[in-house]
């Protein structure tokens, strides 16, 4: 599968539940952003450091604390959904009081998303989807021929939707409305696990059957 035609897009695998954390950048103006920063936040530093890119922004492509943990230490304006800005500041929100050894608290959110919006970062543009189901506030993100899908839907599977703020149905509903409209050369990138296509999940992912 091909990257971005347009961006220059590194993962990186972070934390004890293995989040896909994203480096997107202009390779033009080296404007970057970071995409769910779920921990190792020394690691993406140095690679932003290294490659000289300039972090403008963090996106979270919702408010758990495996994918929220290093924005702090990242030290951007962080933007996410509306549905989700609580889960930044509140361990029980995000999930981390109980779960992790210690609770997750990031910056409050900079910016608010919303459904169709775009997001400028150097010469790129990135749309928001609001894809929720897995948490109300939920978001993909598309750019060029890729969507980063967060944990809503994975190469074979979907996320969960039995945690608060989940819901089986609308979870589906936003992968088939909003995701398999796309065409089937797209590229997915989710939010754990590997890689995929739109139409490899339209054919063979056994919850969208």
């Amino acid at each position: 599968m091909k990257p971005s035609r347009k961006a220059l897009v590194n993962r990186f695998v972070v934390g004890p539940l293995g989040v896909n954390c994203y480096v997107v950048a202009d390779p033009d103006t080296k404007d970057a952003c970071v995409i769910d920063p779920g921990a190792d936040g020394d690691k993406i530093k140095r690679f932003i450091d290294k490659n000289g890119l300039k972090l403008k922004f963090i996106i979270n492509t919702h408010g758990h604390g495996d994918h929220i943990a290093s924005n702090k230490e990242l030290g951007a304006p962080v933007y996410i959904h509306a549905a989700d800005k609580d889960c930044l500041t509140d361990p029980k929100k995000n999930m981390s009081a109980g779960i992790f050894m210690f609770d997750i608290v990031s910056p409050e959110a900079a910016r608010l998303l919303k459904d169709g919006e775009s997001i400028s970062l150097g010469s790129l543009e990135m749309k928001v989807l609001h894809t929720p189901g897995h948490t109300r506030g939920s978001i993909s993100l598309v750019l060029d021929n890729v969507i980063f899908t967060g944990d809503t839907l994975f190469h074979g599977g979907v996320g969960r939707s039995d945690l608060p703020g989940g819901d089986e149905d609308e979870i589906l509903s936003s992968i088939r409305e909003k995701l398999l409209t796309f065409e089937d050369d797209i590229i997915v990138y989710p939010g754990h696990g590997g890689p995929s296509t739109i139409g490899e999940e339209r054919k063979n992912n056994p919850f969208l059957a």
